[in-house]
């Protein structure tokens, strides 16, 4: 990416490294992993081992876009140049939605916790309180919100690092000072067998925890404002196995080691206090309040800085407002930020006003973007990949494995989640009832798209006709 456009290369190799680390560890692990351990048993693992390849497999694809042409709209630059615009216009207007309302579950999740610290200030205060702090970091420069992501991520990762040495001592009961009844591998059978509610719950396990990786394609964003965008790309494409690995498989893993997994605790406490409380570690409880309160802020500044950078490609493609992709002096996107926070502070109110309609109508609607982004980004790299090694092979310094086979066997996967999902008919937000309304709103975004095209060809068309006219009254 051409740092005249605006932006400026104001990310450290260490923020990039945190944000790639960072990025695949949402507030969902900890939140969400407790209804997939109670749904699929130390299943669980497979179905959080089935995602993570398929993460692993599109941030492949991503990454070798995205080291051929680093560039802060991501998947939605190369769906424009490969798909045609109305992808790129697309899916880029879907993920910056997907982002803004996850602002609003973010800081309502934040504001819980602070005010259960202090309930002298109300929710809502807080609420307003994270959004206002994050929206001025953003604002400040594209440094402060690597080094607030640096520190935020590094929290998380120390204290997972943390749990997992503990949990792997406790298991083979070598923990000094701690004597659980309770651990050890003898869990994972134990209870009702590996699968105690059979192969399909596999699968329901997929749908509850597919969303918590949403995140992990952030740092090929962040790439376009670092001094060596093509190193941080293939070095964060290249980590991300040992990444889901350890942070995601090794923790769920220790989870149902230390507890059986039909232990009550679970589902009250939460998976990862239930662990810490098993071992009588102290004030545990607060303690993971805290790694969440950490996690929530890192997922609200990641995506305050994701959707303004995807409002700002979008601006400067021409499918946003054009002061979108204006930049201050400090090369910060200011309008693309104020333009992401506000539809944020709205979607708040909306949380607090009407959280049984307006709220979960757009929940709801943006909960099946992160498959939809991964969809296209397969489609891209199908046809990318031929335009790379026909321009500037050379710049094919990432590769998908086995193309193109792999990409069409990932593709087939995301489509059968996807129908799966609309066998899922339980609850307000049910599988069925979110695909539904997502691809309702999918389909409208891709009608403005086709008609701004044909209006945009409409214009252009006349002044190609005029234009031999003209030469010839010059003539």
């Amino acid at each position: 990416m051409s740092h005249g456009s605006g932006l400026q290369a104001g990310l450290k190799n260490r923020h990039l490294s945190m944000i790639a680390i960072g990025g695949v560890i949402g507030a969902g692990l900890f939140v969400g992993s407790s209804t997939g351990i109670a749904t699929a048993g130390p299943g669980i693992l497979l179905s959080y081992a089935l995602v993570g390849t398929l993460v692993v497999l599109v941030m492949r694809m991503l990454g070798e876009m995205s080291a051929a042409n680093p560039t802060s709209g991501s998947f939605s630059a190369h769906a424009d140049r490969a798909l045609g615009r109305w992808a790129g216009f697309s899916i880029g207007w879907l993920y910056w939605f997907f982002w803004v309302v996850v602002l609003a579950v973010e800081a309502t999740a934040g504001a819980k916790i602070l005010e259960g610290w202090i309930p002298a200030v109300p929710q809502w205060g807080w609420a307003l309180i994270v959004m206002l702090v994050l929206t001025a970091t953003n604002l400040v420069s594209v440094g402060s919100y690597g080094e607030f992501e640096f520190w935020f991520a590094g929290i998380k990762v120390v204290a997972i690092g943390a749990f997992i040495v503990v949990g792997v001592l406790a298991i083979f009961g070598v923990l000094p000072g701690v004597h659980s009844d309770k651990a050890g591998l003898s869990n994972l059978t134990a209870h009702g067998g590996f699968l105690p509610h059979g192969p399909g719950a596999i699968l329901t396990g997929v749908l509850l925890v597919v969303f918590s990786f949403m995140g992990s394609e952030i740092a090929t964003l962040a790439a376009g404002e670092s001094e060596n965008p093509q190193r941080a790309v293939t070095k964060s494409t290249n980590s991300i196995i040992w990444r889901i690995a350890v942070f995601y498989l090794g923790s769920i893993l220790v989870v149902v080691s230390l507890l059986p997994w039909n232990d009550p605790s679970i589902k009250t406490d939460g998976s990862y206090v239930a662990a810490l409380n098993s071992l009588g570690i102290a004030h545990a409880g607060e303690i993971m309040n805290f790694i969440v309160l950490t996690s929530v802020l890192s997922c609200l500044n990641s995506g305050l800085y994701t959707a303004s950078r995807m409002a700002f490609s979008l601006g400067e493609r021409g499918d946003a407002p054009k002061a979108f992709a204006k930049t201050n002096s400090r090369g910060v996107p200011m309008a693309a930020i104020l333009a992401s926070v506000l539809f944020g502070f709205v979607a708040v109110f909306f949380n607090y006003k009407f959280p049984d309609s307006v709220f979960l109508f757009l929940v709801n609607s943006s909960g099946a973007v992160a498959l939809f982004v991964w969809l296209v980004i397969c489609f891209s790299q199908l046809r990318m990949r031929k335009i790379i090694q026909r321009e500037a092979p050379e710049k094919l310094v990432v590769k998908m494995w086995l193309y193109p086979y792999l990409t069409w066997a990932t593709a087939a996967l995301i489509l059968f989640v996807l129908g799966y999902m609309l066998t899922d008919t339980e609850g307000e937000s049910s599988g069925r009832t979110t695909v539904l309304l997502s691809l309702g709103v999918a389909a409208v975004v891709i009608v403005i798209a086709l008609v701004k095209e044909k209006v945009v060809a409409g214009r252009k068309a006349p002044a190609v006709a005029e234009e031999p006219a003209d030469k010839v009254a010059a003539g």
